[in-house]
Protein backbone atom coordinates (compact mmCIF):
# COMPACT_ATOMS: atom_id res chain seq x y z
CA UNK A 1 0.00 0.00 0.00
CA UNK A 2 1.44 3.37 -0.97
CA UNK A 3 1.52 6.30 1.36
CA UNK A 4 0.17 9.44 -0.33
CA UNK A 5 2.39 11.66 1.82
CA UNK A 6 5.56 10.11 0.39
CA UNK A 7 4.45 9.93 -3.23
CA UNK A 8 5.29 12.92 -5.40
CA UNK A 9 2.42 15.31 -5.95
CA UNK A 10 1.19 15.55 -9.46
CA UNK A 11 0.60 18.93 -11.06
CA UNK A 12 2.62 22.07 -11.02
CA UNK A 13 2.96 24.39 -8.05
CA UNK A 14 2.96 27.30 -10.48
CA UNK A 15 -0.82 27.02 -10.75
CA UNK A 16 -0.97 28.16 -7.11
CA UNK A 17 0.31 31.56 -8.20
CA UNK A 18 -3.11 32.19 -9.76
CA UNK A 19 -4.42 32.55 -6.22
CA UNK A 20 -2.28 35.64 -5.76
CA UNK A 21 -4.37 37.53 -8.35
CA UNK A 22 -7.47 38.03 -6.17
CA UNK A 23 -5.29 38.80 -3.17
CA UNK A 24 -3.57 41.65 -5.00
CA UNK A 25 -6.76 42.84 -6.71
CA UNK A 26 -8.54 43.24 -3.37
CA UNK A 27 -5.54 44.39 -1.37
CA UNK A 28 -5.11 47.58 -3.39
CA UNK A 29 -8.16 49.43 -2.01
CA UNK A 30 -7.47 52.87 -3.59
CA UNK A 31 -8.07 51.25 -7.00
CA UNK A 32 -11.70 50.39 -6.27
CA UNK A 33 -12.53 52.98 -3.60
CA UNK A 34 -15.09 54.87 -5.69
CA UNK A 35 -18.80 55.08 -6.29
CA UNK A 36 -18.82 55.26 -10.07
CA UNK A 37 -19.50 53.26 -12.19
CA UNK A 38 -22.64 51.91 -10.61
CA UNK A 39 -24.56 48.83 -11.71
CA UNK A 40 -28.28 49.02 -10.91
CA UNK A 41 -27.51 51.61 -8.25
CA UNK A 42 -24.80 49.48 -6.58
CA UNK A 43 -21.55 51.45 -6.20
CA UNK A 44 -18.37 50.17 -7.79
CA UNK A 45 -16.81 49.59 -4.37
CA UNK A 46 -19.37 46.87 -3.57
CA UNK A 47 -19.90 45.17 -6.91
CA UNK A 48 -16.15 44.98 -7.59
CA UNK A 49 -15.60 43.04 -4.37
CA UNK A 50 -18.63 40.85 -4.98
CA UNK A 51 -17.42 40.06 -8.52
CA UNK A 52 -14.16 38.81 -7.05
CA UNK A 53 -16.10 36.22 -5.02
CA UNK A 54 -17.02 34.49 -8.28
CA UNK A 55 -13.65 35.06 -9.95
CA UNK A 56 -11.81 33.67 -6.92
CA UNK A 57 -14.11 30.64 -6.79
CA UNK A 58 -13.34 29.94 -10.43
CA UNK A 59 -9.61 30.30 -9.86
CA UNK A 60 -9.74 27.96 -6.87
CA UNK A 61 -11.50 25.34 -9.01
CA UNK A 62 -8.91 25.69 -11.77
CA UNK A 63 -5.98 25.44 -9.36
CA UNK A 64 -7.51 22.46 -7.57
CA UNK A 65 -8.04 20.58 -10.84
CA UNK A 66 -4.59 21.40 -12.19
CA UNK A 67 -2.88 20.34 -8.95
CA UNK A 68 -4.85 17.11 -8.93
CA UNK A 69 -3.75 15.99 -12.41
Amino acid sequence: MSDSSTSPRRGSKLWNLLLVIPFVALLWVPFYNSIEPTISGIPFFYWYQFLWVFITSGLIIVVHRKNGE
